[in-house]
This record gives structure tokens, sequence and C-alpha cells, in this order.
């Protein structure tokens, strides 16, 4: 009886440490897969106010981008993976509009016309599914941009600096792109 129990006993330990061996050799493999969409940033420093874009990068692949991948009239991380992190140092106006220091997660709902950009209190969601309009601390409509010369395989985010105190902002993707402007206070001397 005591000869069956061991073995059982063995047996149980056996499999136990085989399994484990197993989990952490799938592990280290998925850990070392490239991702499809890689991850970024976009840091880019406006006055004094530090502007950081945290977002991974889907590429086109020969799919219908807006309106296929991307539907039309729903909310959208505004990447791949994790929603877009945006993160800015000091309170900022977007588009005119105030936007306290923090950092936020970045969605979009695109139409064919017109844009709602999103800077939305959860800064730290994976995609859109949790995403709540009441955590939203802005809102903005913006009109997108198309540019049949230019073509961007693989989604960016783009920060051109147009004054000490002033930046635009853009998601660029396919033949498109959204714009949106920072401004920022800088403290009289």
């Amino acid at each position: 009886m005591r000869v069956i129990f061991r073995f059982q006993l063995f047996s149980f330990a056996l499999l136990a440490a085989i399994v484990l061996l197993f989990n952490q050799g799938f592990a280290q493999n998925n850990n070392n897969k490239v991702r499809i969409s890689p991850k970024a940033a976009v840091i880019q420093t406006v006055g004094f106010t530090d502007v950081r874009i945290d977002y991974s990068r889907p590429g086109v692949k020969g799919r219908e981008i807006w309106g296929g991948l991307v539907p039309y009239n729903k909310v959208w991380r505004a990447g791949a993976n994790e929603a877009t992190k945006i993160t800015f140092s000091t309170d900022v106006k977007i588009n005119g509009k105030t936007l306290k220091a923090g950092s936020y997660g970045f969605f979009a709902i695109p139409t064919k016309d017109k844009w709602t950009i999103i800077f939305n209190k959860v800064a730290d969601q994976w995609g859109a599914f949790e995403y709540n309009e009441a955590e939203d601390a802005l809102r903005l409509e913006v009109l997108p941009e198309k540019d049949d010369g230019c073509w961007q395989e693989w989604l960016a985010y783009a920060v051109t600096k147009t004054s000490d105190n002033a930046a635009v902002v853009r998601l660029e993707w396919e033949k498109l792109k959204i714009p949106f402007t920072i401004e920022v206070a800088i403290p009289k001397q």
C-alpha cells in the first residue's frame, strides 16, 4: 500500500514539475514574440510642458482601414493593443479648451467627414472594451486631413512645434491625418 501511495505521490510531483516547466517555457516564448503592432512613444516639450504619447502601431497591410478595420461611428483606441495614452506635465489647452495636467486615455470616434477626439480620465485601458463616456475629461470635433500624395503604412503620431507655446499633434495613418493643437502657458519673466 505504501509503495502504491509513494508511486502516486511521485507521479503527481513529476506531473506538476512537467506542467510548471511547460508553463514557464510557454510564458518565455510569448515574451519573446515580436508584437504585430509594436509599441512606440513620442515625447515633445512645448514651453515648459512635457507631452508624451504612448501607443501601438498597427500597419495597413493591404486592409481597408477607415470604415473597415476601424469602423465609423464607434469609439476606437486610436492605436492598437492598449489604448493610446497621452500625458501632459502641466495644464494645457486643446483646440482652445482647457485640460488639466495628467495622463489620459486617448480615443477617437471616426466618421467620413469629422472625428470626435476624446481625452478619458482612465489612462490605462486595454483597447476600448471598458471605455466609459462618463470618464471623459474632454471631447472635441476635428476635421481629418486627406493626403492622397502621402502614405503612412504604420500608424504614427507626430508633434510639430508651431511656436514656443504651441504645437500641432497629428495621428497619421493610411492617407489621413487627424490634427489637434496644444497650447501651454509660459510664465512671464
